[in-house]
């Protein structure tokens, strides 16, 4: 059998490098491991780590295709995080500016959680531990 350890990184393509790198960094502070430009594909790699545990590659590309996010379809549906405190996370991001889903609770555990929408749209759930 297959024995797989964890999941190791995601990888997000986003439209405006500069404007995901701030939402990643700044709005949800994660941490930058490691910044590379690659010329040759005119392309931005941003490793990113939660306390310190690399979680997330973001990239750029020129000109990428958009993802539909609604309707619903087939593929990654969200990236989800874990939080300590559903309310004061739904409290800073408000007060950030950013537009929150209202917290609703899980009927199967009984956990409270909530969504936004990154940059590129890309639903981000953020879920009570």
């Amino acid at each position: 059998m297959l024995s797989l350890n964890k999941v190791h990184h995601i990888a997000l393509i986003c439209s405006d490098y500069k404007r995901s790198k701030h939402f990643y960094t700044e709005i949800l502070g994660l941490t930058v491991l490691q910044e590379v430009y690659r010329a040759e594909r005119q392309s931005y790699k941003l490793d990113l780590a939660i306390n310190g545990n690399y979680c997330l590659e973001l990239f750029s590309f020129p000109d990428p295709p958009l993802r539909p996010s609604r309707p619903e379809a087939a593929g990654l549906r969200h990236l989800a995080f874990e939080v300590n405190d559903i309310h004061d996370t739904h409290e800073y991001l408000t007060q950030k500016e950013i537009d929150c889903e209202t917290i609703r609770v899980d009927e199967y555990t009984g956990k409270r959680f909530f969504f936004i929408a990154d940059p590129d749209l890309l639903p981000v759930e953020f879920y009570e531990k």
